[in-house]
């Protein structure tokens, strides 16, 4: 073999998504992105090749990328995030993308709020913010890919069976949520492998609300070797214990006061563990017992005053497998429900009725993370 061949397979050696025989080319790149990384600190990107060009101007600056992926409609808790991962990397990338894969034939797809103006004048807002703080990361990029960029070979598909190139995450995906939503975490694991895969972060963020997405997230970095770190930022909420959510704009007021139902079930869950309760029993009867009084008192409500749900579960399980389990111990426990806000009835002139008039269901997830038994 001679020497020339022996170098240049060496520069073909891949490193971290990145080849050295791109090296050279990226160098002299680097200068320009560099001052666009320096000067600009929030761009928006729709397509793949540029935001991989100024990725790559960061890594060679030996700065860190931190992904908040988002489906847009921005509240608080995804701000938490931004926060959390600009205080750990010197750049925060956000991905702002409503991925229709997660999404069943018959879910709200099409009526999923859409808020770019406002996610984007947040996200400045938030950046004047951080600036005023020494040692803060930024805000350095916003992705916005069309669904053309995402699914670049087949249109996606909502299909249980449907055709494409899919992530699959199982078990963990087929418990509680994936029971009821069985394309959703096929969804979420697929987009979040190209998000992963386009950006490279060293971090990405997720919030606790979404406790088994958390779960799935990690499974999959665990399995395929994501050369990434997951990190979970607490559920935020409303002052009265409403866990913050994107749909929650779907309530309106009469649903959106009964809503607070799901979290108080799960606090009086919880209080049970903190008074010394192990079985599930024990610790579940509490939580069934204020759903199910909630429930009657909606029944005995006339029409135009009554906003009726279902519950879909109320569980303990594992915090690895999500296998359901009757005592707790050392290796803790989630505590999670999720109930369906029924579609409003006799809506009054005037009425705040949410977003879409109060037509549709609403689902409602929350969840409480049980420590270990000491």
């Amino acid at each position: 073999m001679s020497l020339a061949f022996s170098i240049s397979a060496a520069l073909r050696t891949p490193r971290r998504g990145i080849t050295y025989f791109a090296i050279a080319r990226s160098r002299q790149l680097f200068s320009t992105s560099k001052a666009v990384a320096d000067t600009s600190p929030l761009q928006v990107f729709h397509g793949v090749p540029p935001l991989r060009s100024f990725r790559r101007s960061l890594l060679f600056a030996n700065r860190t990328v931190g992904l908040v992926p988002t489906m847009g409609a921005l509240h608080d808790g995804h701000l938490s995030l931004v926060r959390q991962a600009a205080a750990e990397n010197t750049d925060v990338f956000v991905s702002i993308y409503v991925n229709p894969t997660q999404f069943g034939i018959n879910e709200d797809l099409t009526t999923y709020p859409k808020t770019w103006e406002s996610d984007v004048r947040m996200l400045n807002e938030l950046q004047k913010e951080l600036d005023s703080k020494p040692g803060s990361g930024k805000i350095s990029a916003i992705f916005a890919p069309s669904t053309n960029v995402m699914y670049p070979t087949l249109p996606p598909s909502s299909e249980i069976n449907g055709k494409g190139s899919f992530v699959t995450i199982t078990p963990v995906a087929e418990l509680l949520e994936g029971a009821s939503r069985p394309v959703f975490f096929r969804g979420v694991a697929t987009v979040c492998m190209k998000l992963f895969n386009i950006v490279e972060p060293e971090r990405v963020y997720f919030g606790q609300k979404d406790v088994q997405q958390t779960v799935v997230i990690k499974r999959m970095v665990k399995d395929f070797y994501i050369n990434t770190e997951v990190r979970i930022g607490p559920t935020r909420r409303e002052e009265d214990g409403l866990a913050m959510s994107s749909r929650n704009v779907y309530l309106g007021a009469r649903r959106r006061k009964v809503g607070v139902v799901l979290s108080r079930a799960l606090r009086a869950a919880a209080a049970q563990y903190a008074k010394g309760e192990r079985s599930r029993s024990g610790i579940l009867w509490p939580a069934n017992d204020v759903v199910n009084q909630e429930m009657l008192k909606q029944d005995d409500l006339p029409a135009e005053q009554r906003a009726r749900f279902e519950v879909d579960y109320i569980s303990l399980a594992d915090p690895d497998t999500l296998e359901e389990v009757e005592e707790i111990d050392e290796r803790g426990a989630i505590l999670s429900g999720a109930i369906k806000m029924l579609p409003l009835e006799a809506p009054q002139e005037g009425e705040d009725t949410g977003l879409g008039g109060g037509h549709g269901p609403v689902r409602l997830i929350d969840n409480i993370i049980i420590k270990p038994v000491s």
